[in-house]
């Protein structure tokens, strides 16, 4: 796909969702809000460049991560350096891993949780299955680990993949490298402490057991393609990005979806893909957003596309990110974008800001 135009594509003013739309290009170190013109309203300036993704917090602070170059070579989604910006830029709290990666989410007890790595020991890397046979890194496998940390950085619960002994029935995708057990993209933490979790690698949704650190739930379902940014709803369905990529379909059926499921019944309830399929494809990042109106925002986050369409699937609100990463040996050339949040013009978040 070539970007014949950036910024404003559609907007249908009587059926798209009032708000405010925050974005954080990769590779560069600004996040930009704008309105459902396409206007920049505010801009935020980064301690490093945006691997990850930032959102706002109900004080109308920013938070999120960014990378830094001490983390594990040989890993995707990196990030190091976990942070919290107000209004002006300034940093109000900061932690640093550098093995931290994906996602970073701030508890409602106002800690932290996010996701990180560890080297897996030689005794536990042989039993990882699947994944292309020869291509570990030099050093070996990384597993992911879920860490909570209190807002003066004190560890306060973790949660180890290697340790979790159902997570080896689940094998990486023979498309993978054998270079992360698993690949966990998004993390959520739920009310009653439990976490949502997804691994990508292994085509794997769980939810982890604050106490036991077991499954209470899992769903591994192949055809979904490796997908991205699972959360529960407040309806109590799970919304994600099904990326359509690295399995074994492909032809004119090709492309991605976005999937409301019913997490008891593991039913698909509404979804949406593009016409024809093809025509809405990102392999990897992305998400969506279920808006206060029904409507739902998503990001194709391969092409810097963030739409918001209506329950029949009718596209009222479309832009195309205008920044593109001119220095980042990653991500040079791109306008890729991880994630998106709207926010209502009267939420806290933004609460008169503007």
């Amino acid at each position: 796909m070539r970007h014949l135009k950036t910024g404003l594509i559609v907007s249908k003013v009587a059926n798209s969702t009032p708000g405010y739309t925050v974005f954080s290009p990769l590779g560069c170190k600004t996040t930009y809000l704008i309105n459902n013109d396409g206007e920049v309203m505010h801009e935020w300036h980064l301690p490093g460049n945006a691997g990850l993704y930032c959102y706002l917090l109900p004080n109308g602070n920013l938070f999120g991560g960014v990378q830094t170059q001490e983390g594990p070579v040989g890993l995707r989604g990196g990030g190091g350096h976990l942070f919290e910006l107000d209004w002006h830029s300034k940093i109000i709290w900061e932690y640093t891993d550098h093995y931290h990666h994906h996602d970073q989410r701030r508890c409602s007890n106002g800690n932290t949780l996010y996701a990180s790595s560890e080297l897996l020991p030689e005794n536990f890397a042989h039993r990882v299955q699947g994944g292309r046979q020869g291509s570990e890194l030099a050093v070996g496998i990384y597993a992911d680990v879920l860490r909570e940390v209190s807002p003066d950085g004190t560890l306060v619960w973790e949660w180890k993949a290697s340790e979790c002994e159902e997570m080896y029935s689940y094998p990486l995708n023979p498309m993978c490298d054998r270079v992360e057990f698993s690949h966990a993209n998004s993390i959520v933490p739920l009310e009653n402490g439990d976490v949502l979790v997804n691994f990508r690698y292994n085509h794997l949704m769980a939810v982890i057991d604050r106490q036991s650190k077991e499954f209470k739930w899992t769903l591994c379902d192949w055809s979904f393609g490796q997908q991205h940014n699972v959360h529960m709803l407040d309806n109590g369905n799970i919304l994600f990005f099904a990326n359509g990529s690295n399995v074994l379909y492909g032809g004119p059926s090709a492309g991605s979806k976005v999937v409301e499921l019913n997490p008891t019944t593991k039913e698909i309830i509404w979804e949406y893909q593009g016409t024809p399929t093809a025509s809405f494809f990102s392999w990897f990042i992305s998400g969506a957003q279920r808006l206060s109106s029904g409507n739902t925002l998503i990001c194709e986050g391969a092409w810097g596309r963030l739409f918001e369409v209506t329950s029949e699937g009718d596209i009222v609100w479309e832009y195309i990110n205008p920044y593109f990463s001119t220095n980042h040996p990653n991500y040079k050339g791109y306008n890729f974008v991880f994630r998106a949040y709207r926010y209502g013009l009267n939420s806290p978040e933004i609460a008169g800001r503007i």
